[in-house]
């Protein structure tokens, strides 16, 4: 089974803004230029479901214009990015360092922002939406957000729950881009090179 992962275009905001949960709009021509990159790719069949934050509801629609065929996507809350409660909003920069240290030394258990997520209960929905696809024998594509992205990566390698801030992958997840993982029976196993892999676009 073959799972597609397609990361939001950016957003409009100031650089450096932290923006889990909080629903800011993707800039139109970018999200367009990421519906018209992955469109061309996408095998017909697929379960179709996104974020329900407006930056991914939007590529949805886009995908949904160029390949109407395709049919229409679901909305999953559970693919929603990670809250980071009382940061959102916020530069990074401005966010005390000791807070920062203080979620990493307790990264599974302590709620992001004091009052957001933590790793556990993002984990755990996102876990919820893969055993479901997982369930469903149906290849898939979601539009989505890099942490859930970071999610599945250790999803599909067994992992429900980052224990430590290293566990938690800092690969580069391109705005606008794309990846392919496949699962087997057996074995999962990840793909991310050619028409399957990561189609990362020039989007800045």
């Amino acid at each position: 089974m073959k799972l597609w992962l397609l990361r939001h275009a950016p957003v409009v905001a100031e650089p450096g803004l932290c923006y889990g949960a909080t629903d800011l709009a993707a800039h139109a021509d970018l999200t367009l230029a990421a519906a018209q990159a992955v469109a061309a790719h996408l095998p017909d069949g697929l379960a179709l479901h996104c974020s329900p934050l407006q930056r991914c509801r939007a590529l949805a629609s886009a995908i949904e214009a160029l390949r109407p065929a395709q049919g229409r996507f679901e909305t999953d809350l559970r693919l929603a990015e990670m809250s980071f409660g009382d940061w959102e909003t916020r530069p990074w920069s401005a966010i005390a360092r000791a807070d920062i240290d203080a979620w990493m030394h307790d990264f599974a258990d302590a709620r992001a922002g004091g009052s957001g997520e933590s790793t556990r209960q993002f984990m755990q929905r996102v876990g919820a939406a893969w055993d479901d696809w997982r369930r469903s024998k149906r290849d898939a594509l979601w539009v989505t957000h890099a942490g859930v992205i970071r999610a599945v990566w250790l999803l599909q390698q067994g992992v429900r729950v980052a224990e430590r801030a290293a566990d938690w992958s800092t690969r580069e997840i391109v705005l606008g881009s794309w990846q392919c993982i496949e699962v087997a029976d057996a074995a999962p196993e990840a793909t991310d090179a050619g028409p399957q892999g990561q189609g990362p676009l020039p989007l800045r």
